[in-house]
């Protein structure tokens, strides 16, 4: 188990500077000005210096695309239910993204600004986990049927 946490983390790192790139350019391209925002001004204002803004925000990408990598080994533990599955998963991300969301300056230093951020990070959250438990069950649905019409074929 830790051997394949490991190996999620190693490929969720640079998974985590991609992403964290395309919203970057994204960004950029809505703002529609011709230049380049790597990373919010208030992040540059607190690091000094514009590089060494985007270096700390890389090296937080990379390891918040670790976090999220390894903690979807927890998906696997079989014996666990999938409420359990889901809180703990749940738990893990929320560490390592309200940090990095703080730190960041993706979000306002501010109470408000604290439960807006919790508000849109749960709603995207249980948005995915929704509809990836939909598309499981369609498909459990799916071998169940051919398995059911094969047992019939055989009998």
């Amino acid at each position: 188990m830790k051997k394949k946490i490991a190996i999620r983390c190693l490929l969720g790192a640079p998974i985590g500077l991609a992403i964290s790139t395309a919203i970057a350019i994204a960004i950029s391209l809505v703002i529609g000005d011709g230049r380049f925002y790597p990373v919010v001004p208030e992040l540059i204002a607190s690091c000094g210096t514009e590089i060494n803004a985007v270096l700390l925000q890389s090296v937080c990408s990379v390891l918040y695309g670790a976090a999220w990598a390894g903690a979807s080994v927890i998906w696997e533990i079989d014996d666990w239910s999938i409420l359990h599955q889901t809180a703990t998963h749940l738990m893990i991300c929320s560490l390592a993204t309200f940090p990095m969301a703080y730190f960041m300056r993706w979000m306002e230093h501010s109470i408000e600004g604290i439960l807006i951020y919790f508000a849109i990070f749960l709603a995207i959250y249980f948005l995915i986990w929704i509809s990836q438990y939909l598309s499981i069950k369609k498909r459990v649905q799916q071998i169940n049927r051919k398995v059911a019409q094969n047992n019939c074929v055989e009998k």
